[in-house]
């Protein structure tokens, strides 16, 4: 059975930091690019950031260059997504999201909120 499981999200204080973790089983992680998404209420659902399999490429949303990092271990079996100077313009619900570009297999975790006020 497939799970992807977020972890890692609450409320922060603008200029505040998070990590997201997503612990991934069920298939072999390490040949699935992972990226992290989010929606904030009323607007459709943005990628966030994307790893490759083996982590050799990153690529990022304009909005949360220079501050957010993602990473993956394969041997846990899970990806993370380091943020800081969070603004309140990234509060939304992040998902975790593992995909596979030779066979479209994709596969969503359930995702965990995070909100940024003062």
């Amino acid at each position: 059975q497939v799970q992807l499981v977020e972890s890692g999200g609450g409320l922060v204080q603008p200029g505040g930091s998070l990590r997201l973790s997503c612990a991934a089983s069920g298939f072999t992680f390490s040949i699935y690019a992972m990226r992290w998404y989010r929606q904030a209420p009323g607007k459709v659902r943005e990628l966030v950031a994307h790893i490759s399999t083996y982590g050799g490429t990153t690529n990022y949303a304009d909005s949360v260059k220079g501050r957010f990092t993602i990473s993956r271990d394969n041997a846990k079996n899970t990806v993370y997504l380091q943020m800081s100077n969070l603004k309140p313009e990234d509060t939304a619900v992040y998902f975790c999201n593992a995909f596979r570009a030779v066979n479209g297999y994709n596969y969503w975790g359930q995702g965990t909120q995070v909100t940024v006020s003062s």
